[in-house]
């Protein structure tokens, strides 16, 4: 059997753990479509009541805290959504909600960047949202806090850009709680460690251009700060 590699020897992109000097590395990104209320209405789609559904990024879309996220291609509105992002630490399928939280790493602030013109022309013709949600750089992520800490039920999330507040509310009021999220997903996936899960966003979604600094904020967990740069 052959050893090496066509290109490039084969990595993941990994995450800093907090108290921790090992490495998470990730191995897919899931995210949830319209888990609050307030961002549903500010959307005008979908019913409130609807079940979660999930779409994936790729994993290399990952950016670290600090980072400048070149402003993509293909857009004219470059949108921030802040969320809260779990790490899965353990295999499971068919998860049962009351067990869910045994399988969680660990908790961090993610931001789920998105072509915003591209996902609403996808959405109208009934196309996949990929090209609006899974580009280079689109899963900005923070360090993560182990679950041995405390799992995160609420709490503060907000986010600003250049230190005006734009989103702020308490993940209380996710209609999907992490459990309820972690059930549904691993019905149709097979969850394994590496896996991170980005929660949803609350409302007060917005544009931003080359030169905005974004910082998002959830209480007890480290900030999550980037840079808007050139294409």
């Amino acid at each position: 059997m052959p050893t090496d590699n066509v290109f490039f020897e084969i990595t993941r992109p990994a995450l800093e753990v907090e108290d921790d000097h090992r490495l998470f590395g990730v191995r897919r990104i899931y995210c949830v479509g319209r888990n609050y209320v307030s961002h549903i209405r500010e959307m005008q789609e979908g019913d409130e009541r609807d079940l979660p559904f999930f779409f994936q990024k790729p994993t290399d879309a990952i950016a670290i805290n600090g980072s400048t996220i070149a402003y993509p291609p293909a857009t004219k509105d470059f949108q921030f959504e802040a969320e809260l992002v779990v790490a899965i630490g353990s295999a499971g399928r068919a998860i049962a909600i009351e067990n869910a939280l045994d399988h969680v790493f660990g908790y961090a602030v993610g931001i789920d960047l998105t072509r915003r013109d591209q996902q609403f022309e996808a959405r109208d013709h009934r196309r996949p949202w990929e090209g609006g949600k899974s580009f280079d750089q689109s899963a900005p992520c923070g360090r993560l806090r182990k679950a041995q800490k405390g799992h995160i039920e609420s709490g503060q999330i907000a986010l600003f850009v250049n230190g005006e507040q734009r989103q702020a509310s308490d993940l209380n009021l996710m209609i999907w709680n992490v459990p309820e999220i972690i059930s549904n997903l691993s019905t149709q996936y097979e969850l394994m460690p590496g896996d991170l899960i980005f929660t949803g966003t609350p409302a007060g979604v917005g544009p931003v251009i080359p030169g905005d600094k974004i910082l998002v904020t959830v209480d007890g967990l480290d900030d999550l700060a980037v840079t808007i740069g050139n294409n």
